[in-house]
């Protein structure tokens, strides 16, 4: 391969091109993507103008036979950080490569609902369509379309509508849900489609959710689907397509077997036998424990013994019912879309479960019964929304209403949450999940006027409602702010972390919400953390950059750049993406966007009770001394060090 190309859609007009960059002058879809939105100067417009293009695509070794290369990346102006963004999803790049480009920029806004078809034959692309929908009938699937609602019914439609079309591509079809029209809090959703059988593929659902990357492809540009696919194979060398070649020189390059080398740093994902479970959720309960963040971030007050109680609850009737079925009985793995023995998704009861959308449906909003959390995460997942995203925001109102802020019936509920973690009782806390129900659904049919401000961004809402109930303000001595986790941008944006009790998700970064940081559950010195935190931020941006799936990082990363040279491109890569990274950071501060100290009173509180946690004496005794100010001097002097680290400018920790 000598080049990535790229094809850029005017929706608009339905006129379509295709832009063809040397490889090398760029490395992959997130590069693409900003030289896009720089072009364009997205930062000066409204996140919901039709300039703001949704750039999605494959890193250059999709087609390979190279594992974990399939990823789709998708790149915009999140609505909710409102700056750069960048969202992944695993598997559908193996349908995609197939249509002939490695990257489709949408741009423009259609009249009507639409579909954007992109084929390919053997020399590339060879057919763009633009079919547009009525929106009434596009909200009539969204209600229910055979079994299914929201995206789910709308790719179902999309399969049996369109069926001659989207077989003969082999295409698996992007969606959107009612939830990127009516929200910010709008994912990408795709799910694998078994072409023998016309029917999804189980447990391939996969979302590129984070920072509304479906609420922008929906709201700016008016298209509800892109489906693209069809007969063309990308040229790679042989050492990444035949099977002989590419076994003897990943041998080479890593000194050892190449199935071995992925094995062992793909256990976590796949099986670890120390704890007789696999994936982010089999792993991450047993292996975090007294760290899981619970209820709304509360659980960071409890005393140890207390948490103890509660993760025993959490892994008797939450974690052990789903190792019981999924890996003792059976193994109900499967992979994201495309082959890879990692088989990192897990399925209980026809529905894959991964840590995070558990925990934020799940223990989260005080809710311990899987079942019941089950049925939540695919309700938010059929919706379209972010499932890690919503569980914040269902958390928070929940507490808010608990404590006094809001009424039930101002958020569409008929009766009070219960989030007091100190009953221990796991039937008493299940109403939670029957109100969390009512909150999905009612952001997505904007139920109540609380509900409406809420569906525009968490900051933004805190703000309004701050105003709208300064009563309750005054009397409860809490703001809205204070009960949410969440990292500032700008005046209003931000972004809600990844369910981790670290400082790594709460630091003044271009790019939170992902794993570009320090997430470990440690507090250093802040220069120590800083410089941990950059060099993250560099290497899980390549690995985005490159297309790959991040639970391979443990071996690609050592001999990315030794990829990079199959490709003939020689180039020091960290360099490279340091210079990637600053140009993300520039534009932030153009857009108005840099990222800031924390405000919350939960935020602040995260990062101060984890020095206590770890016993951390200095800053123990800092904290309790001046507690905003100290938070203020950790942050600061981390952002310093990361601003030296990654050659950002002064501008970038400057009135923070």
């Amino acid at each position: 391969m000598s080049s990535y190309r790229v094809l850029r859609i005017d929706v608009s007009s339905g006129k379509w091109s295709i832009h063809e960059y040397r490889l090398g002058e760029v490395l992959g879809p997130i590069d693409v993507g900003i030289k896009i939105h720089e072009e364009l100067a997205t930062w000066s417009k409204d996140v919901f103008d039709p300039s703001n293009a949704v750039v999605i695509g494959t890193g250059p070794f999709a087609g390979s036979k190279l594992f974990g290369t399939h990823r789709i990346v998708a790149v915009f102006r999140s609505p909710e950080s409102k700056t750069i963004h960048v969202s992944e999803m695993g598997g559908a790049g193996y349908r995609f490569i197939g249509c002939g480009v490695n990257a489709i920029s949408v741009e423009g806004k259609s009249d009507e609902p639409a579909i954007i078809f992109v084929k390919g034959d053997e020399k590339g692309v060879a057919e763009v369509a633009i079919r547009k929908i009525p929106l009434s009938k596009l909200e009539e699937i969204y209600k229910g379309y055979d079994g299914y609602i929201g995206a789910y019914a709308l790719e179902k439609y999309l399969i049996d509508t369109f069926w001659n079309e989207i077989s003969s591509m082999k295409a698996r079809p992007i969606v959107v849900g009612p939830a990127a029209f009516k929200t910010v809090y709008g994912a990408l959703v795709s799910i694998d489609v078994d072409f023998v059988k016309k029917r999804f593929v189980d447990g391939a659902e996969e979302f590129a959710a984070r920072g509304g990357g479906g609420s922008v492809l929906a709201q700016a540009h008016n298209v509800v689907a892109i489906v693209a696919g069809g007969s063309y194979k990308p040229q790679l060398p042989k050492q990444l397509t035949e099977v002989t070649e590419l076994y003897s020189t990943m041998k080479t390059l890593l000194a050892k077997d190449f199935i071995q080398a992925v094995n062992e740093a793909t256990v976590k994902y796949r099986y670890d036998p120390s704890i007789g479970a696999g994936g982010t959720f089999g792993v991450n309960y047993p292996h975090y424990r007294e760290l899981l963040p619970l209820f709304n971030f509360n659980s960071i007050y409890l005393h140890k013994s207390v948490r103890k109680k509660l993760v025993d609850l959490i892994l008797e009737n939450f974690w052990k019912p789903v190792k019981t079925e999924s890996f003792d009985m059976a193994k109900t793995w499967a992979t994201c879309g495309e082959p890879c023995p990692a088989s990192c998704k897990k399925i209980w009861r026809g529905k894959k479960l991964d840590y995070e959308p558990t925990n934020a449906l799940g223990p989260s909003i005080g809710v311990f019964k899987i079942e019941l959390t089950r049925n939540l995460v695919d309700l938010a997942d059929q919706l379209g929304f972010d499932a890690i995203g919503i569980g914040h925001v269902v958390a928070w109102l929940l507490e808010a209403v608990y404590k006094g802020l809001l009424k039930p019936e101002e958020v569409g509920l008929d009766r009070k949450p219960n989030m007091d973690p100190m009953l221990m009782n796991i039937d008493e806390w299940a109403v939670n999940a029957y109100l969390a129900e009512k909150i999905l659904k009612g952001l997505v049919e904007g139920s109540t006027d609380v509900l409406k401000i809420v569906a525009k961004g968490v900051r933004f809402a805190c703000k309004q409602l701050d105003m709208m109930f300064s009563d309750r303000v005054k009397r409860t001595g809490l703001r809205f702010e204070d009960l949410v986790v969440y990292q500032p941008y700008g005046e209003d944006g931000y972004m809600t972390p990844n369910y981790y009790w670290t400082p790594g998700f709460l630091l003044p970064l271009a790019v939170t919400g992902k794993y570009w940081t320090n997430y470990t559950s440690t507090f250093t010195e802040p220069e120590e953390f800083a410089k941990v935190a950059a060099t993250r931020a560099v290497k899980e941006l390549e690995i985005s950059n490159a297309g790959l799936c991040r639970f391979h990082r443990g071996w690609a990363e050592k001999i990315l750049p030794k990829l990079y040279e199959l490709l003939g491109v020689k180039i020091d890569l960290d360099q490279y993406s340091k210079t990637l990274y600053q140009r993300i950071a520039m534009y932030a501060i153009k857009a108005n966007a840099k990222p800031r100290v924390v405000e919350s009173e939960r935020a602040k509180d995260v990062i101060a009770t984890l020095a206590t946690e770890l016993n951390v004496e200095e800053w123990n005794k800092k904290f309790a001394s001046n507690r905003d100010d100290t938070i203020r001097e950790w942050v600061l002097r981390a952002t310093k060090m990361i601003a030296t680290q990654l050659g950002l400018p002064e501008d970038w920790y400057k009135d923070i």
